[in-house]
């Protein structure tokens, strides 16, 4: 058995520094790839970074179900978190190609592929209050994602996403998927997710998008395995 270190992060929160999705943070060197996915799935959040060279900020990214390409949360918490421990990188390398990272203050932004993550359900309703009325127990399989202009001319957006395909029931912030709702609704956008988290996206025609927010330090945890 081997005690294994996590750091973690809250991306995307909110101004106040609330909500925000938390990632876990793994030092690569420690965890081989046939154990990857089972401490994300043990870990229990929706995605887990592993950091296999932090100078040149080459990641690999895992679900509880496997890995994936590129996603939206990790990369911006992973930028956010070499920052912090002295690898200041401007390019994040992960299986799905180079990421730009961009930096103001405590706001981390990445620019990607709009075509990039995974596949979603797209459901506009009519208000924020139905979305936030959704019973997440009704989604039981594949990736849903409910929006609503909370104000369409300023580009405010209420959310929620659910990804029980990942086994994740509800998901609080979900980077990849509002870039592709930048990309299909070709405008800038602040999508406010799940229970509060912010994130800022930036259209950049014709394929690509920033997705940005605030990364604060969460708690770290000690894993077992």
């Amino acid at each position: 058995m081997t005690d294994l270190q996590v750091e973690v992060v809250r991306v995307f929160t909110d101004p106040d520094g609330r909500f925000g999705n938390p990632l876990g943070i793994v030092d690569g060197r420690l965890v081989g790839e046939s154990d990857r996915q089972r401490v994300a799935a043990e870990l229990g959040y929706s995605e887990t970074v592993y950091v296999d060279d932090p100078a040149t900020g080459t990641l690999r990214i895992y679900t509880a179900t496997g890995e994936m390409a590129f996603a939206g949360h990790p990369t911006v918490g992973a930028a956010a978190w070499l920052h912090t421990h002295g690898h200041p990188v401007d390019t994040l390398h992960v299986p799905a190609g180079p990421i730009p990272v961009t930096r103001s203050g405590d706001h981390f932004a990445v620019r990607a592929d709009t075509t990039w993550g995974s596949p979603w359900d797209w459901r506009q309703l009519s208000s924020p209050e139905e979305v936030l009325a959704a019973d997440r127990t009704t989604y039981t399989a594949g990736h849903t994602f409910l929006w609503s202009w909370q104000d369409e001319p300023a580009g405010i957006i209420r959310a929620r996403a659910f990804a029980p395909a990942m086994n994740v029931e509800e998901d609080e912030a979900t980077g990849s998927a509002v870039t592709q709702l930048t990309a299909q609704l070709t405008r800038d956008l602040l999508v406010i997710q799940g229970a509060g988290s912010h994130l800022r996206t930036t259209w950049h025609p014709p394929t690509h998008a920033t997705v940005g927010g605030q990364v604060l330090p969460g708690e770290p945890r000690t894993l077992t395995f």
